[in-house]
């Protein structure tokens, strides 16, 4: 078996089994990487070698985290469920559902707005999602559908609209991979084809997102209402206290940090200065004592730890991956299976591609090691250049949504398990894959036979 593939299915078998996903990566590059031939030395030099790529992220996630605990301190975000539930509570039996449905659609355009319009990516998850577990738990609201729900609007804007994240996707990284691997054929591909190559398999995530909030995750799911962030560490007491009285002042210091750490993300492209921008603002701002900033600090750091580990582990795993040299060989392997059948053709490389993004966890770090294999096996089948853009963005974006080590799957995690009653695998990774990558596989290989 193509070590790739072994070491994929080992860490999704090990995550469906509820083994940490951590353990699960390292285990899976460990075996992928002593079955593809390399020694434990060059496995480890690999995984060690690849490790500082994730730590970016990590420190990042640490930072909003910190951010999120001091924010939820202040006693704005109670008040904020205190007036959604109050809103929530009108006509209870009718205004409930309507409410539950009007609020995901608010976070929609949040997440989609994250994309283009204030690129932040999934920096506001941690600080916009903890704060709204109480309402959710008032409408009996399930998490799963709030998980598609962010996770479609993190994935789906940057593979289809060419601003923010998706000037970088389908610009920087697609359409430079694409003509550089046709440049021997003489085959040029143009910009304003790709989102209209791509627009065939959104429309399946669409469908998927559809499906999720009002047949799969339509019923009620009741939670536990439980404490989140730095109160969980308190007394019992501390948890049930009102939220302090704020004095003007502090309201304004409390928006000045929110508007810094959103300012400094944009302006200096950096999760970690944001975050703690806004941390050493709001710490003037009298909601919590000066001797409390280390316990609020940790506090956030340890709510978000788990997300940072997985995301260093995942990027050593994918340098181990790289190493085996399997990659190539899992496409020629797939070459000599296709015969001239185009339409297996189109799915052999959408199932490689779902293969490799799952255990790399980033569609953006795919297209580079699938382009130049890819575009002059569709050339040589006869695929337009639209159908190759439908099949190599396709192939690169499956697995994205439904990977264990994707941020599309760890960000709403991170932000629905504050209460620490939401699964990482059965709660995010497995909605979102049955969701989003299934659909995407199959309008992406309708995309291929179309156009």
């Amino acid at each position: 078996m193509n070590a790739v593939i072994l070491a994929v299915l080992v860490m999704v078998v090990l995550s469906l089994a509820r083994v940490s996903v951590v353990f699960a990566l390292i285990v899976a590059a460990l075996l992928g990487g002593l079955v593809s031939g390399l020694s434990l030395d060059q496995v480890m030099e690999a995984f060690h070698a690849g490790l500082g790529k994730g730590a970016g992220i990590a420190l990042a996630y640490a930072a909003l985290g910190a951010f999120a605990v001091a924010l939820a301190r202040s006693g704005v975000t109670e008040r904020l469920a205190a007036l959604l539930i109050g809103r929530a509570n009108q006509n209870a039996a009718q205004t409930g559902r309507f409410f539950a449905i009007s609020l995901l659609g608010l976070i929609l355009l949040v997440s989609i707005s994250s994309q283009n319009i204030l690129p932040v990516h999934i920096a506001f998850i941690p600080v916009l999602i903890p704060p709204l577990l109480a309402i959710f738990n008032r409408l009996e609201l399930d998490r799963r559908a709030v998980a598609c729900v962010i996770t479609f609007g993190i994935t789906a804007p940057y593979m289809l609209l060419p601003v923010g994240f998706g000037a970088i996707f389908l610009n920087d990284i697609l359409l430079s991979n694409l003509n550089a691997a046709a440049e021997e054929f003489d085959v040029t591909f143009e910009a304003a084809t790709v989102p209209l190559a791509m627009l065939i398999p959104i429309s399946g995530m669409l469908l998927g997102l559809i499906t999720a909030v009002f047949f799969s995750y339509r019923k009620k799911r009741q939670y536990e209402t439980r404490p989140v962030g730095i109160q969980q560490a308190g007394s019992e007491a501390e948890a049930t206290a009102s939220p302090p009285r704020l004095q003007p002042w502090q309201w304004g210091i409390i928006i000045t940090a929110v508007l810094a750490t959103l300012v400094v993300q944009l302006k200096y492209d950096s999760m970690v200065l944001g975050g703690l921008i806004g941390f050493a603002i709001l710490s003037l701002s009298g909601v919590f004592r000066w001797k409390e900033q280390d316990d609020l600090f940790t506090e956030g750091m340890r709510m978000m730890a788990l997300v940072g580990f997985i995301m260093i582990t995942a990027s050593g795993f994918a340098s181990v991956m790289q190493a085996t040299g399997e990659v190539p060989a899992l496409v020629e392997s797939s070459v000599e299976l296709i015969g001239d059948n185009k339409g297996l053709a189109a799915l052999i490389m959408l199932l490689v591609g779902l293969f490799i993004t799952l255990g790399i966890g980033s569609s953006f770090s795919t297209i580079p090691i699938i382009a130049a294999l890819y575009v002059p096996l569709a050339i040589s089948f006869g695929f337009s250049p639209l159908a190759t853009i439908a099949l190599v963005g396709t192939a690169a974006a499956l697995g994205d949504a439904g990977s264990p080590a994707s941020d599309s799957t760890l960000g709403p995690t991170a932000g629905l398990n504050a209460d620490g009653q939401h699964d990482h695998i059965w709660d995010s990774v497995v909605p979102t894959f049955i969701h989003y990558n299934l659909p995407l596989l199959a309008f992406g290989w309708a995309a291929a036979m179309l156009l």
